[in-house]
């Protein structure tokens, strides 16, 4: 048995992860989603979200034996946690995430994307802490595959993204790259391109790295799915 830390996406909060969870109990897994700062139901004010917040949230609830997973956005928090503290957890997997390239924000890397698919459907408040995603643009983005309950579930639940973390800089050293990674990549993901999220790995090991023919939310298009892929990860360290 395994125990996972989900770790949610910009505008989501740990309710994204409602499917996922019980197909990893049903394979013996232990698994805890949590909310990020200013996301989901955690109360903290959006001027105070930073990137240290975020990363302290996941090291708060990890643990030695714990597989971190981060999902999109999600991928730098944990990874800032293990760059904190890479005995705080087991490993980290990175779902359709973004791996943070030494020195650069989350900002900075979706920028360099081959397409940028997101940027036009973006809404900045007027105070500048936060943005949202277009609802018309959200179907499309990020559950075109995904069944119709579960769409209208998201929709009712989606928030406003804190912008600050999403554009601070982290610094990677050997700490973070000594911790065991994987990675789990959406070939029809419509918000990290394909194609940029096999550059992302292109020097894994291949055992490291899956693929998932969903969109960029597998956690909703295909849980079973998901949940096997995890398993096996769990398996192999």
């Amino acid at each position: 048995m395994a125990r996972f830390l989900l770790v949610h996406g910009s505008c989501h909060g740990a309710w994204c992860w409602r499917d996922l969870i019980p197909q990893l109990e049903s394979l013996g897994h232990a698994a805890i989603a949590i909310d990020q700062p200013g996301s989901g139901d955690d109360p903290t004010p959006y001027a105070d979200v930073t990137l240290g917040a975020c990363r302290d949230a996941v090291l708060a609830t990890s643990a030695p034996d714990t597989i971190v997973v981060g999902h999109s956005w999600g991928g730098y928090p944990i990874s800032a946690a293990a760059e904190r503290d890479p005995d705080a957890m087991r490993a980290l997997v990175f779902l359709c995430a973004y791996v943070p390239e030494p020195g650069l924000s989350m900002v900075d890397m979706r920028k360099r994307g081959p397409r940028q698919t997101i940027a036009d459907a973006v809404v900045r408040a007027p105070d500048g802490l936060t943005y949202t995603i277009l609802p018309d643009r959200v179907p499309d983005l990020f559950y075109h595959d995904c069944p119709a309950e579960t769409v209208d579930y998201a929709l009712a639940r989606l928030g406003p993204q804190p912008i600050l973390p999403q554009t601070t800089p982290l610094d990677l050293t050997e700490r973070f790259h000594s911790v065991p990674k994987f990675y789990i990549r959406g070939d029809e993901d419509r918000t990290i391109p394909p194609e940029y999220q096999i550059a992302m790995t292109r020097n894994w090991p291949s055992e490291g790295v899956f693929a998932m023919p969903t969109s960029h939310s597998p956690f909703f298009a295909d849980p079973a799915g998901l949940a096997a892929r995890l398993d096996r990860i769990a398996g192999a360290i």
